[in-house]
C-alpha cells in the first residue's frame, strides 16, 4: 500500500509492507504521475554480511525489539514500569483532500500518524497514542523522516542577549542529539532544524526543514545508522510525561522543502506562522509603533514621568505604550510580588486610569507587562499556597522566582481571575507576557496547562494581542505563536547584535510577529553606543518600536528617529505582509537582506555594515526574488548617512537607477563607502 501527502513544492510518499508505514521519500514536489508502486521498489535495500536476514524497517516510529539498529520511535512501559515492546500491525488509512492518518494497532493499543497538507506550502506531521490501559511514555516522537544523502545541519543556539546563532554540523555515524530540558523552547536549542544540500546558500540549492511546534522544550535525534540510512526525529523531552495515562500525542512537527536555496525554507516558514498558526485579533490591523517604558524606568514609576514619556513618544510617532514590570503588588524590584497581580495604591493611588486616559488622548493605545506563570517567594500568593510551586521547594530560584504549577486546575483558575480582572478593568488591548525562569523539572503537563491559561484568556479577551517574551528568545515556537501575536527576539538593544540576529531568525519568523525596538544610545546590555540612524533603521526591519529614556534624544537623533518611524509606517503594510529573503553577500562584514512584497512589485534592501571591510571599496551586493525580464527604479533612501570618506561618483548617492531583474540578481547593486554601524536602505519599484 502507498499513499502521498503533496503541497505546491513538497511531496511525502510512503509505504508498508504490513507494519508501521514509512516515509519512501520527502523532498521537492514528485510529478502527479509518478509511479508510488515503483517508487516503494526503488526504496529496497539490498542486504550484506553482518546484516539480519531482513532490514528492520525504518518506520514513522522505528519499533524497539523488532532488532532496530537505531534509536527508536516510541519507548513504552506498563504502569509499574514493566518494559513494553508491542508488535504494532498496520491496522488502515483514513483522511480526506490533504488529510492522511494511518493506523497501526497491537494488542491494547492504537498508534496514529497523522499528515496533512497546509496551503502554506508546508506539512504537518504529528503522532498519537492510545491504550486501553495506563501506560507509561519514556519517548514517543512525531513521525520519523529520512534524511538525505548529503549536505550539512544546520539547527539553532543561543543565550541572553545573543540568540538564534546557527550552527552547522556535518553528518558522521552515529547520532547528534539535542534536547531542551528547560521547560521552554529555549535560547539554547530553539526547536528548528534544517538540512542543507550540498553548496545549497541563501538563494539557491535544495534544502528540508523542520520545526516542533512546543512551548516546553525538545529532543531531536539526528542519525546515521550503521547501514547508512539516516533518520531525524522530534519530539518532546525525554521523561516529560510523568504521569501514567491513556492518551499521549506528539506535539506537530511542520515541515518544508526547498529548491531555491535557504531563502525558499525561510518563504515558507515565514507565511506559515504568519498566515497559518497566527490567530490575529484583526489581521486587517496595521503593526502599531510600540514605545515600551522598560529601559527608561524600570520599577520606578511615576505618573508624571511616564506621561511625558507618552507625549514625547507620540510625538515621534509611536501608536501604543507598553508599561512593562512594576505596576502590581509593592514590586519595587525583581525580588517580590510575582503571583499577586493587584494594582501598586502606592505608585497608582488612582490606579492606571489617569496613565490610560493620557495615553489615549494622545491617540495611543495601552499595553501591560505580566508574568503569570511565575511567584516570588515574597508575595501573597506564595505565603497562602506554597504548595502550588513546581518542583521542590528548596530549589534555587532563578530571577529571585519559582515557578507555578500549571498542571494544577486551582492554579490556573487563580491566574485566569487577577490577570482577567485587570483586562476588565482597565481598556488594555496588549499584554507583554514574560516567562524569566528555566523550569525546575520537565514535565509536559506544565506546558499544556500554560496553553490552556492562554486559551481561557484569549477567549474572554480576544480583542487583547499577545507578546511572548522569555528572558528575551527564550519561547519561540508555532505552539506559543497559536496563541500569541508577536515574539521579543531577544532582551539585547544592541543593533549590532540585533542586525545578525535578525537575519539568521529570518529563517523561520515573519517580520510581523518579531519586535525591534530603538535602545537608548548607550545600550545596556552590550555597553556600546551607536548611531541614532543605525539604531532606527534595524528597528524598521521588523515590528518597530522604541525602548529609552526619550528626554535622552539630542534634536538631531530625534528627527532621525520620527523620520524613520514615518517611513516604517508608510511601508509596513506590504512589508508585514512580504518576505523577508536573506541575501548572499561577497563581503562577511556586510549583513544584507531584501524583503519582497506579496505581489512582487516593490522591495526594500537592508544593508548593515557591522563591521570595517577587509577591502577598501564595497563588493557589489546581488539581490534575489525579483523578476529577471522586470524593470525595477532602485533608489538609496538614505544617502545622507553616507561617511566623509565616502568621495566619489556613486550613482545610487545621487539619483534613481532603472534596471532589469536579471542585472540585479547577477551583478548586483553597488553602494556607497560605508563606516562600521551604516545600514543602507534601498527602495525599488516594478515599472
Amino acid at each position: 500500500m502507498h499513499w502521498r501527502v503533496d503541497t505546491q513544492g513538497q511531496t511525502i510518499a510512503l509505504a508498508t509492507e504490513g507494519g508501521i508505514p514509512e516515509v519512501i521519500y520527502w523532498g521537492p514536489a514528485l510529478p502527479e504521475a509518478e509511479d508510488l508502486g515503483q517508487l516503494a521498489l526503488a526504496a529496497r535495500h539490498d542486504l550484506t554480511g553482518g546484516m539480519l536476514d531482513i532490514l528492520p524497517s525504518l518506520s514513522l516510529s522505528p519499533e524497539p525489539g523488532r532488532a532496530f539498529q537505531g534509536q527508536p520511535g516510541h519507548m513504552l512501559a506498563e504502569a509499574d514500569g514493566t518494559a513494553l515492546l508491542p508488535a504494532f500491525r498496520f491496522d488502515r488509512a483514513e483522511g480526506t483532500a490533504g488529510r492522511l492518518e494511518l493506523i497501526s494497532t497491537a494488542p491494547g493499543l492504537v498508534l496514529t500518524h497523522v499528515l496533512q497538507a497546509r496551503t502554506t506550502g508546508t506539512i504537518t506531521l504529528q503522532t498519537r497514542l492510545s491504550a486501553d490501559r495506563p501506560i507509561r511514555v519514556q519517548w514517543l516522537a512525531a513521525p520519523v523522516l529520512p534524511a538525505p544523502q548529503s549536505g550539512e545541519m544546520i539547527d539553532v543556539h543561543g543565550k541572553w542577549v545573543g540568540e538564534f546563532h546557527l550552527i552547522r554540523s556535518p553528518w558522521a555515524p552515529g547520532i547528534r542529539t539535542r534536547e531542551a530540558r528547560t521547560g521552554r523552547s529555549g535560547q539554547e536549542h530553539p526547536p528548528y532544524l534544517i538540512l542543507a544540500g550540498e553548496g545549497c546558500t541563501n538563494t539557491r540549492g535544495e534544502a528540508l526543514a523542520l520545526h516542533y511546534g512546543w512551548s516546553g522544550g525538545h529532543r531531536m535525534i539526528a542519525e546515521e545508522l550503521p547501514d547508512g540510512r539516516r533518520q531525524v526525529q522530534f519530539g518532546h523531552p525525554l521523561g516529560a510525561e510523568t504521569e501514567a495515562g491513556t492518551r499521549f500525542e506528539t506535539a506537530e512537527l511542520i515541515a518544508c522543502a526547498s529548491t531555491t536555496g535557504l531563502n525558499g525554507i525561510a518563504t515558507l516558514f515565514q507565511s506559515d506562522l504568519r498566515d497559518r498558526v497566527v490567530q490575529w485579533p484583526d489581521a486587517a490591523r496595521p503593526r502599531p509603533v510600540h514605545y515600551n517604558c522598560w529601559e527608561a524606568v524600570y520599577f520606578d514609576h511615576k505618573l508624571d514621568v511616564l506621561a511625558e514619556f507618552a507625549t514625547r513618544a507620540a510625538a515621534l510617532g509611536a501608536e501604543r505604550f507598553v508599561l512593562d514590570d512594576g505596576w502590581f503588588g509593592k514590586r519595587d524590584d525583581d525580588t517580590s510580588s510575582l503571583g499577586d497581580w493587584a494594582i501598586d495604591r502606592r505608585k497608582w493611588p488612582e490606579g492606571l486610569h489617569p496613565l490610560i486616559r493620557h495615553v489615549h488622548s494622545l491617540g495611543m493605545s495601552f499595553g501591560l507587562w505580566f508574568e503569570p506563570e511565575m511567584v516570588n517567594p515574597d508575595s501573597d500568593l506564595y505565603r497562602a499556597h506554597p504548595d502550588w510551586v513546581l518542583g521542590p521547594l528548596d530549589q534555587t530560584t532563578g530571577r529571585n522566582q519559582m515557578v507555578l504549577n500549571l498542571a494544577l486546575p486551582e492554579v490556573r483558575e487563580s491566574l485566569f481571575r487577577q490577570v482577567s480582572a485587570v483586562l476588565a478593568e482597565y481598556p488594555i488591548d496588549y499584554v507583554k507576557w514574560d516567562h524569566n525562569r528555566l523550569l525546575p523539572v520537565v514535565d509536559a503537563a506544565q506546558t499544556r496547562g500554560a496553553y490552556d491559561l492562554f486559551d481561557r484568556l484569549r477567549a474572554a479577551h480576544p480583542s487583547v494581542e499577545i507578546e511572548s517574551c522569555a528572558s528575551g528568545g527564550g519561547r519561540i515556537d508555532s505552539g506559543i505563536l497559536a496563541r500569541t501575536h508577536r515574539v521579543w527576539l531577544s532582551d539585547s538593544n544592541d543593533a549590532l547584535e540585533r542586525l545578525r540576529m535578525q537575519a539568521d531568525a529570518a529563517l523561520f519568523l515573519p517580520s510581523a510577529i518579531t519586535g525591534s525596538h530603538v535602545g537608548p544610545r548607550h545600550c545596556h546590555t552590550s555597553g556600546r553606543v551607536l548611531p541614532m540612524a543605525f539604531r532606527s533603521w534595524v528597528a524598521a526591519q521588523r515590528h518597530m518600536g522604541f525602548e529609552m529614556d526619550l528626554r535622552e534624544l539630542t534634536e538631531d537623533e530625534a528627527l532621525t528617529l520620527g523620520r524613520v518611524t514615518a517611513w516604517y509606517k508608510e511601508n509596513r503594510a506590504w512589508m508585514m505582509a512580504g518576505t523577508i529573503l536573506r541575501l548572499d553577500s561577497d563581503d562577511p562584514a556586510v549583513t544584507a537582506e531584501v524583503q519582497v512584497a506579496a505581489d512582487g512589485g516593490r522591495f526594500v534592501v537592508f544593508a548593515g555594515q557591522a563591521e570595517t571591510s577587509r577591502q577598501s571599496l564595497p563588493r557589489p551586493l546581488r539581490l534575489t526574488g525579483l523578476e529577471p525580464d522586470a524593470r525595477y527604479t532602485v533608489s538609496l533612501r538614505n544617502p545622507e548617512d553616507a561617511p566623509r570618506q565616502s568621495r566619489g561618483p556613486n550613482a545610487l548617492k545621487n539619483g534613481p537607477l532603472t534596471l532589469t531583474g536579471r542585472m540585479l540578481m547577477t551583478k548586483g547593486i553597488l553602494l556607497p563607502v560605508a563606516w562600521p554601524a551604516t545600514m543602507w536602505v534601498v527602495e525599488g519599484l516594478k515599472l
